[in-house]
């Protein structure tokens, strides 16, 4: 049986992470926030977790729309668990109804008697950062639109550092005519005005999640690509490189087995600095009305919201300290990292 065993090198490098007691818990806590993002629907949603009703239980969070005559009320249409649950708090008779921390959904317009949102933050109706000025739930947008710019930043990380890692080494390893090649369209695609594109694009299409991911891939993956080139023209020159080529190893086996693993120190480092770069991104695109449409959860929204609507100080508040929180974790994460793999402190050679 095969067993997993990581290199000495890596354990005393993550030891190293988790001695920089900052950047450790930060990595923690981001985690944790992402984690809960992706499962939001337990906690921020408008459908119950549990429903007891007539001795027979229902789930409804992840399950299909369960329509509102099930449970005896008036309409075909998906139940309102809120009202439900004070149905049958006020009948008492033995029904019951376990709703979500938040009993909001971020598409939700909460609008009320005699109340024009945005609504200041209330514990009493459980909008705890308040409601935008379309009635809808702050927390909830803030929580699901995080989970969409997680998406979108690790999606275009994933993509930019696969295409920025084999075409850099690619060029590195190679050199001449296709190196010289790819410098003159990277040179190229570097000169394209980014904005405008995305003007365009936005003028034409409605952009979603997928789309924003190819257009920022498109003008991004050059950035890992030229610091995978030089790194890979400075180790070709080891002497462990041309220890493996006089054994008769591969380029793929050279590059996969020696040269990217000698490398990986900067990878990782420049990682989390690009996580932040996508959300910031993100947000940027949707706040000028350039990245994703409504009622879609977004920061960029909300902060252009708070904007202009600055008497409504819970809006701008709430979207500026979830920047600056998430911004700040990444950032200390970033600097352990950087740290932890540091190449002058570690160095090997296979």
């Amino acid at each position: 049986m095969m067993k997993f065993k990581l290199n000495p090198l890596t354990v005393k490098k993550i030891k190293r992470f988790i001695s920089i007691k900052r950047g450790f818990y930060s990595f923690i806590i981001f985690i944790f926030f992402i984690l809960f993002s992706f499962f939001a629907e337990l906690f921020i949603n408008n459908r119950a977790l549990i429903v007891s009703y007539n001795n027979k239980l229902y789930f409804p969070t992840y399950g299909q729309m369960i329509p509102g005559n099930v449970f005896d009320l008036s309409y075909d249409y998906e139940t309102n668990y809120r009202e439900l649950k004070e149905r049958c708090e006020k009948e008492n008779k033995g029904n019951w109804v376990l709703l979500p921390l938040v009993p909001y959904n971020p598409y939700e317009n909460d609008f009320r008697e005699n109340e024009y949102p945005p609504a200041p933050p209330s514990f009493g109706s459980q909008h705890f950062l308040g409601t935008d000025k379309a009635g809808r739930d702050i927390l909830a947008r803030l929580v699901y639109g995080f989970r969409v710019a997680i998406i979108f930043s690790l999606s275009l990380l994933g993509i930019c550092y696969l295409i920025g890692i084999i075409l850099g080494c690619a060029m590195g390893y190679l050199g001449g005519l296709f190196d010289l090649l790819f410098q003159r369209i990277i040179e190229i695609w570097n000169a394209v005005p980014y904005l405008y594109v995305i003007i365009i694009i936005s003028s034409i299409v409605f952009p979603n999640v997928l789309i924003l991911i190819l257009i920022n891939v498109f003008f991004g993956w050059y950035g890992m690509t030229w610091i995978m080139r030089t790194l890979t023209y400075k180790e070709k020159a080891r002497d462990y490189v041309l220890a493996a080529k006089s054994i008769g190893a591969s380029s793929i086996r050279i590059i996969l087995k020696h040269i990217i693993p000698n490398t990986i120190s900067i990878i990782v480092t420049y990682a989390p600095f690009s996580v932040a770069s996508g959300i910031i991104t993100l947000t940027a695109l949707d706040y000028l009305g350039y990245g994703l449409r409504p009622p879609t959860p977004s920061w960029g929204e909300l902060l252009e919201q708070g904007w202009t609507n600055l008497s409504d100080y819970w809006i701008a508040f709430s979207v500026i300290a979830a920047m600056v929180i998430t911004l700040t974790l990444v950032t200390f994460v970033g600097e352990a990292v950087r740290e932890a793999f540091d190449p002058k402190m570690h160095t090997t050679y296979e």
